[in-house]
């Protein structure tokens, strides 16, 4: 991937194209190069912006879904964004619906992917076993449908992550944040137009978690794809993109005059 990335105030990013902003919000162990396919399909069509979340760079106090929720909000107010498409994936998810229920004035639509605020199967208790590369990589494989999507790169960035004490700290810190953090009551509160995708074989928000999503978010729509994992837009992008340029496509249709 070879987007320059800006900075501005604190803020670090990746902006592509033109068009409403489709913002791209990451997960816990995520990155920009999650994001590779979306970028490069959406950029002909939206202004596609991948803010970089601190997540290892808040002091502890903050390291928390909320303090990444105010670190979006002050970025989106920043930009001066307006009719935004937010998405994301994981932990992304979460931060994006607790967005949305708290400053929901500039969103246009939300877009979640495998993403925790209801229930979440974690890295489990004997999480994180530091020095044991095995464990890290099975971990990281689980991630996904199909195994070898855990590069050894992936395994390595993970690795390096949960290694450092400070980093491990900061990474359960946010994990529990998630579990405490639980939306289920305010979910139905969200207007925006909501897309669901959802890997058939997530092992870490499964398929069921989906489903309740869609329950709970009154104008929502939830699309279920085969033989993909945790992260559908890594693991099976051209499906991905196809489902959700067709959710924005509808958007900016004019409604039919009866």
């Amino acid at each position: 991937m070879n987007y320059t990335i800006k900075q501005v105030d604190k803020f670090k990013y990746i902006e592509e194209g033109e068009g409403e902003p489709l913002i791209l919000l990451h997960g816990l162990f995520g990155a920009l190069s999650n994001f590779g396919d979306l970028i490069s399909y959406f950029k002909n069509h939206n202004k596609v912006v991948v803010p970089l979340l601190p997540l290892l760079d808040m002091d502890l106090l903050h390291t928390s879904v909320g303090g990444l929720q105010k670190f979006v909000h002050k970025f989106i107010e920043y930009q001066d964004y307006q009719n935004v498409h937010l998405l994301g994936n994981s932990l992304g998810g979460h931060v994006a619906i607790l967005h949305v229920l708290k400053q929901p004035e500039r969103i246009k639509s939300l877009i979640l992917t495998g993403s925790s605020g209801l229930f979440e199967n974690g890295m489990g208790d004997t999480y994180p076993k530091r020095g044991d590369y095995d464990y890290i990589k099975k971990k990281t494989e689980l991630t996904f449908y199909d195994p070898k999507i855990a590069t050894k790169e992936l395994v390595d960035e993970v690795y390096e992550i949960v290694n450092n004490r400070l980093k491990a700290i900061k990474i359960i810190a946010l994990a529990k944040s998630a579990i405490r953090n639980n939306l289920g009551e305010d979910i139905n509160q969200i207007k925006q137009p909501t897309l669901l995708i959802w890997g058939n074989n997530d092992a870490i928000t499964p398929p069921f978690v989906g489903r309740e999503f869609h329950r709970l978010i009154p104008n929502s729509e939830l699309h279920f794809i085969d033989k993909c994992g945790h992260a559908p837009m890594m693991e099976v992008p051209e499906e991905f993109n196809r489902i959700l340029h067709k959710f924005l496509t509808k958007l900016n249709e004019p409604a039919a005059v009866a």
